[in-house]
């Protein structure tokens, strides 16, 4: 039985459906006002926050009706690895666990189970060899677990409903850096080219099919993805490998979505993604998601770059609302000009962080109401 969720604030006032307001807003057309969303928050905020621990409040789901944000979803399939590798202890320190993960790597995670990056030990997949293996066992195209129940999605997600929904389109890269490692993804792109495309083509072909099922079917707003291949100093894996190996898969995908009337897709990639941007635009990637600050630019520097060609969910600096009320303000102050010409949606440019204190926090949300709300 689904949990009781009461908002701890009125929703924002409108005269749009959400569906309505989000496809105008990231189209460039003429809204009631901002579409109001959040990107989640650490694990710790759910046992840091008096708000949510004294609210119930457990995680993203429970949050968003808590804050009463607009609805937005997405639909997803089994388009990667399946079944995962077993996720098992293998060891221990004083302080740390040594665990194989659902990728196949060993990592040391710490015992008190605070937010941090793994430290990678070894991944199962390192050569052609591995990666043949994996590929029969974990990879097959007839997996029945990747048959879609189209008729449950009919009745989940009607085309009369009143917000919008996205279809999900994986990941080219980002998931086989996660099998390989950051390390092992360097040396195999030189060292096993041939794997890497092929793992690149496999992660494709299994997206194509579950969009093959689905497109058509149900009436999607938007496309949705995932990478996180770029970092402060910007990608992770060479721009010849980019533009020749993953750039016309992407381009492949877009094409199916276009067939389909699909012309907003976002891919969530942390870190520099400048210079990704023109393979992104060429392939119909049109929209980053959630565009890190810090790690990258201000939102205003691409928008104003590239146009109305590029959309932006997020490029709110979490910096920012850790420093207090008159530095969200600040920060709030400058985003006006991109909500009011479109394209644009403000929320914390990651997870927001549990150094946000949650008054601050709070303050952030009614700013943002007074700011781009109909107030």
């Amino acid at each position: 039985m689904a949990k009781t969720i009461t908002p701890c604030r009125p929703r924002w006032k409108g005269t749009m459906t959400d569906r309505e307001r989000f496809n105008n807003q990231m189209h460039y057309r003429p809204v009631d006002r901002c579409f109001n969303m959040e990107f989640g928050y650490w694990e710790e905020n759910y046992q840091q926050w008096p708000i949510f621990t004294e609210n119930g409040i457990t995680n993203e789901a429970e949050a968003n009706q808590f804050f009463n944000f607009d609805r937005i979803g997405v639909v997803s399939g089994v388009i990667w690895m399946n079944p995962p590798f077993p996720h098992e202890v293998v060891g221990e320190t004083e302080t740390t666990r040594i665990i194989r993960n659902g990728d196949g790597l060993l990592a040391e995670v710490p015992k008190d189970g605070h937010d941090t990056i793994p430290h990678y030990i070894k991944a199962s997949i390192v050569t052609p060899d591995d990666w043949k293996r994996a590929k029969e066992e974990r990879f097959r195209r007839d997996d029945p677990a990747r048959r879609v129940d189209v008729e449950a999605l009919k009745r989940a997600y009607p085309p009369d409903r009143d917000y919008p929904l996205g279809v999900h389109c994986g990941s080219m890269i980002g998931v086989i850096r996660n099998m390989l490692t950051f390390e092992g993804l360097a040396y195999a792109t030189y060292d096993y080219p041939d794997m890497v495309e092929d793992m690149v083509e496999t992660a494709c072909v299994l997206v194509e099919d579950y969009l093959d099922q689905v497109l058509g079917q149900i009436d999607f707003d938007y496309a949705t993805g995932w990478e996180d291949i770029c970092f402060k100093n910007g990608p992770i894996i060479s721009l010849s490998f980019y533009e020749r190996v993953i750039v016309p898969r992407y381009k492949r995908i877009g094409k199916k979505l276009h067939e389909h009337g699909i012309d907003l897709w976002y891919t969530d990639c942390d870190g520099d993604v400048r210079p990704l941007l023109p393979g992104f635009l060429e392939a119909g990637i049109n929209c980053r998601f959630p565009f890190e600050v810090n790690g990258c630019a201000h939102p205003a520097e691409l928008l104003n770059e590239y146009g109305k060609d590029l959309r932006i969910m997020g490029g709110v600096d979490k910096i920012a609302l850790g420093k207090g009320p008159e530095a969200i303000k600040a920060y709030l102050e400058t985003l006006v000009p991109l909500v009011e010409r479109g394209g644009y949606i403000p929320f914390c440019d990651h997870r927001c962080p549990p150094n946000v204190k949650p008054e601050d926090y709070l303050y952030y949300l009614d700013l943002k109401e007074q700011m781009f709300g109909m107030g």
